[in-house]
C-alpha cells in the first residue's frame, strides 16, 4: 500500500466522538495531503464552534503518526456546507424524521423509571442504573422526561450544551452516557420554570425522541415525573414497547400511590418490568442495628399488588439501601455506583442494572419475517 493509502486506512479508524462512527464514512475527510513525511489533513466539522474539535484533531493527529513513513501530522478544519450537512442527517436519521425506538427492527431496550409521587429518589435510581449500564460497556441514554422538574443534568454532572446539525439535535454526554433535558433550551437557566400545557408536553417528548441523535443505544431510560399525567402517557403513545419501572420507598403510603402508576400499564397496554425499592433499612452507624427509616415492606407490596392486578409477575428488582451518599452523588454530579462501587447500596444498584442489561427484549413491535402462504 501507498502511503496515502495508508493514511486513509488510519484515518477510516477515527471515530467521531458524538456520532461515534469513523469520520470516513460520514464525509468528515476533506483532503489528504503528504508532502516528505508531513501529513496535512483537512477536516470538515459539522459546525464552525464544533465543542469537539480539539478532541477530533487529537484523534486524527494520535491515528495518522502512527503510519510509517509519516513525520509530522497537520490538521486543518473547516466546516461542512448545508448541502453536505443535510447529506449527513439524512444518512444517519433518514430524509423522514420518526422515533428510532419505535420503529419494527429496534434492539434497544427501552425503560421508563416511574414513581406514584416525588421525592422517592427516582431521579437518583435513573442516573445510577444509566451510569452502571454504561460501566458494564453499554451505550446508553437518557432522556430527561420530567420537563417541569429536570435534574438528570446535575445528578450526572452533564455541562456540554446540545447543538444542531440541519434540524438534528446533538446531545451532550457524561460519564458515557447520552443526556438529553429540558434544561438547555431554556434561556433563563435552571430557575425559569417551564409553562407547558399537555400538547406542548407531548411535543417536547417527542422531539426528544425523534429528533436528537442517539446513535446505536443499546439501553434508553426516561426519567418521568412522578404521577400518571400527560407523559407517563405520551411515553406510552410514543414509546410502545417501552416498560416501566416502578420507584417506591418502603413506606405504606408511597406504596399505595406507586401502585397506581403501575396500574396505567393496564390502560395503555404497556409493561411492568419491576418494581424497585428505595431507601431500605440502614444500619446504625453507632451500634451497626438495622434501622427503618421509611417502614418496610413497600416494595414488596407494590411488586405482589401489581403482579395481581395485572396478571402477570412483576419482580421486585431489588432494595437500595439508604446511603446519603446517592443524594451528594447527585448534587456533585458523580453517582454512587462510580465513586464507590462497593457501598451497599451502590452494588444494589449494580445488581439490578447487569439484570435489566441481561432482559431479552420482547416480541412486542419486532417483525418477524412471517407471510401468509399464497393459496394454491
Amino acid at each position: 500500500m501507498t502511503t496515502t493509502e495508508l493514511v486513509n486506512a488510519a484515518l477510516a479508524t477515527v471515530i467521531d466522538p458524538e456520532i461515534r462512527r469513523p469520520i470516513t464514512d460520514l464525509g468528515m475527510v476533506k483532503s489528504v495531503q503528504i508532502d516528505d513525511g508531513r501529513a496535512t489533513i483537512t477536516v470538515l466539522l459539522t459546525i464552525s464552534g464544533c465543542p469537539m474539535r480539539d478532541e477530533i484533531t487529537s484523534r486524527v493527529t494520535n491515528a495518522v503518526i502512527e503510519v510509517p513513513g509519516i513525520t509530522s501530522v497537520d490538521v486543518l478544519l473547516d466546516v461542512m456546507s448545508d448541502e453536505q450537512r443535510t447529506a449527513l442527517r439524512d444518512s444517519l436519521q433518514g430524509p423522514q424524521r420518526d422515533i428510532p425506538f419505535s420503529r419494527p427492527g429496534s434492539l434497544t431496550k427501552v425503560f421508563a423509571i416511574a414513581s406514584g409521587k416525588g421525592g422517592v429518589g427516582k431521579s437518583s435510581i435513573t442516573a445510577n442504573l444509566a451510569a452502571a449500564l454504561a460501566v458494564e460497556g453499554l451505550s446508553v441514554g437518557v432522556v430527561d422526561a420530567d420537563i417541569y422538574g429536570h435534574s438528570i443534568p446535575r445528578m450526572l454532572g452533564v455541562t456540554g450544551l446540545p447543538h444542531q446539525v440541519e434540524g438534528m439535535i446533538m446531545p451532550p454526554e457524561a460519564h458515557g452516557i447520552r443526556v438529553i433535558s429540558m434544561l438547555p433550551f431554556k434561556r433563563g437557566g435552571v430557575s425559569e420554570p417551564v409553562a407547558f400545557r399537555g400538547p406542548m408536553l407531548h411535543r417536547a417528548l417527542n422531539q426528544f425522541l425523534a429528533d436528537v441523535w442517539w446513535g446505536d443505544l443499546d439501553i434508553l431510560l426516561l426519567d418521568l415525573p412522578p404521577g400518571t399525567g400527560d407523559i407517563a402517557i405520551s411515553v406510552a403513545q410514543l414509546l410502545p414497547t417501552a416498560e416501566l419501572i416502578v420507584v417506591t420507598t418502603p413506606q405504606a403510603a408511597a406504596a399505595e400511590v406507586a401502585v397506581r402508576a403501575g396500574m396505567l400499564a393496564q390502560q395503555t397496554h404497556s409493561r411492568v418490568a419491576g418494581v424497585i425499592e428505595n431507601m431500605s433499612g440502614v444500619p446504625c452507624p453507632h451500634c451497626g442495628e438495622p434501622m427503618d427509616l421509611f417502614g418496610v415492606g413497600g416494595g414488596s407490596m407494590v411488586s405482589e399488588e401489581l403482579s395481581a392486578q395485572l396478571g402477570t409477575n412483576v419482580p421486585l428488582l431489588g432494595r437500595v439501601p439508604f446511603d446519603v451518599r446517592l443524594r451528594e452523588g447527585g448534587d456533585s454530579g458523580m453517582p454512587l455506583v462510580l465513586s464507590d462501587p462497593e457501598a451497599p447500596a451502590a452494588a444494589a444498584l449494580i445488581s439490578m442494572a447487569q439484570e435489566l442489561a441481561g432482559k431479552k427484549r420482547g416480541l412486542a413491535g419486532l417483525s418477524l419475517g412471517i407471510t401468509p402462504a399464497a393459496k394454491g
